[in-house]
């Protein structure tokens, strides 16, 4: 069931109206400043709107602050939650009732926020206490019979700054954009728990600053074995990212790393004698979990490629 709608214009609509946009420009501050991952206690804690502070999350995964009349500012997913709360086949994503009564005046809330089309925040949980932010999102259906509001981002430029007004549904213009934050998504989410697995420190070097740390696929994405898995991932620098995926470096099923023939023998700078050819045949560093070190057989796929190349 398709739900469109306009955002009322009483004087309390358009007050919630101009905090919501005052929210959507400080979120958009913030993600910058984050690099996109949003700390939970920077979002408990908000923001000061007229001297009044507005806190963008609560404990519920629906949040309504008490500046809001009935409709609520935010949705949140929980990477513990006893909620199937994500990504559809249809290119959207949905999320589940609060409970099972479809009149708890949480789900209330939310189906006034579709039928009146006003815009919410989606924050989907990275790993526990880290966030990434949608918004514009609508809600556009509601599947009572799965208990679960259908939901869609939206660009930014199509809110009007007077009336937070969104224009006529665009069907594929939300799944394009909602489709594209899927991409982005499943970045984020592989690099956090990639870095995490692996202390935030290179497999290779143990350089520890996150911010010259990438989640390198030990099978590429472009293949279908190419899962977005921990096992499936090296924390690297991005030197050693990009000499492991050129095919420079390789490592074996048993975590050894290897160093190609001709980059052993050539002489170069310090950074070819210190950064590559001195971690020749040293020992991957792991994670502390089983569940979480390297696959072995995507290991020895990758190491077979690497070999092919020598």
């Amino acid at each position: 069931m398709a739900i469109s709608g306009m955002y009322g214009g009483d004087l309390v609509m358009m007050q919630e109206a101009q905090i919501r946009l005052a929210i959507f420009t400080w979120l958009e501050d913030q993600s910058m400043l984050f690099d996109d991952i949003l700390p939970w206690s920077l979002l408990q804690h908000g923001f000061s709107y007229r001297g009044q502070q507005i806190s963008l999350v609560g404990q519920q995964g629906i949040w309504k602050p008490r500046v809001f009349k009935s409709i609520p500012l935010s949705i949140r997913t929980s990477p513990k939650g006893p909620y199937n709360d994500g990504l559809t086949d249809d290119g959207l994503l949905h999320y589940k009732y609060r409970g099972t009564d479809p009149n708890h005046w949480e789900n209330a809330g939310l189906r006034q926020a579709g039928v009146e089309g006003v815009p919410l925040v989606y924050f989907h949980a990275l790993s526990p206490g880290k966030y990434v932010a949608a918004w514009p999102v609508f809600i556009i259906g509601e599947d009572r019979a799965n208990l679960a509001f259908t939901v869609a981002v939206d660009d930014k430029q199509h809110i009007q700054s007077d009336q937070l007004v969104s224009e006529e549904a665009d069907v594929h213009r939300r799944r394009y954009i909602t489709a594209s934050f899927r991409v982005r998504l499943h970045q984020k989410v592989f690099r956090t728990r990639v870095l995490e697995a692996y202390r935030s420190q290179c497999a290779f070097c143990q350089l520890r600053h996150a911010e010259l740390l990438d989640a390198a696929h030990i099978i590429p994405d472009s293949d279908p074995e190419g899962e977005p898995i921990v096992s499936n991932g090296l924390s690297l620098c991005k030197i050693h990212h990009a000499a492991y995926d050129r095919h420079f470096i390789g490592v074996s099923p048993d975590y050894q790393i290897i160093v190609r023939d001709d980059l052993l023998h050539e002489i170069d700078g310090p950074m070819l004698r210190h950064g590559i050819q001195e971690i020749h045949n040293k020992r991957l560093i792991l994670p502390k979990k089983q569940v979480e070190k390297p696959n072995r057989d995507r290991l020895a796929l990758r190491f077979e490629q690497f070999r092919k190349a020598m």
